[in-house]
């Protein structure tokens, strides 16, 4: 649970820490070539958007607002994903073709991995009934009796004659 709820938290800062490794690491290990930086002034919106839309997706569903913490699977995918992003800030000529393509798939997993689960736990749930063979139904809504109406109401008292 630790480990979901620091993936919970990272999740705003990503989006400002990620770009930002990609251009530190283009100054350090020396990205310098011009295709590098047109590279990366594509890139590092790119990253920053989608980690934002990813953020909120993530936060949007119930289970993470509640509990505070990221399923198991956004934070496997998370850290791969942000991984990879890091990775690729060390323009490493051998690594980079694949670490892109690894990246570009990873933030769309993710991407549909969250709507997924935020649609799962949006959507309504219906009752599933099975009858003596095993064949599944789903039950009809009972509708709730209406109130009784107050309708008119005759008393007919007795009352005895004396003899």
């Amino acid at each position: 649970m630790v480990l979901r709820r620091i993936f919970f938290r990272w999740l705003f800062p990503a989006a400002f820490v990620l770009p930002l490794s990609l251009f530190i690491g283009w100054i350090v290990f020396s990205g310098g070539s011009g295709w590098a930086l047109l590279w990366l002034f594509m890139a590092a919106p790119a990253v920053f958007v989608s980690q934002l839309i990813l953020t909120l997706v993530v936060r949007a569903r119930a289970s993470v607002r509640e509990s505070r913490a990221v399923s198991w699977r956004d934070a496997a995918g998370i850290g791969v994903w942000h991984v990879a992003i890091v990775a690729l800030g060390l323009f490493d000529s051998r690594i980079f073709f694949p670490l892109l393509v690894l990246s570009v798939l990873g933030a769309l997993l993710l991407f549909w991995s969250s709507l997924a689960q935020l649609w799962n736990e949006a959507r309504g749930v219906a009752t599933v009934m099975h009858t003596s063979d095993g064949t599944a139904y789903i039950p009809p809504v009972r509708e709730r009796p209406a109130a009784p109406v107050d309708g008119e109401v005759i008393v007919v008292s007795e009352t005895r004659r004396p003899d």
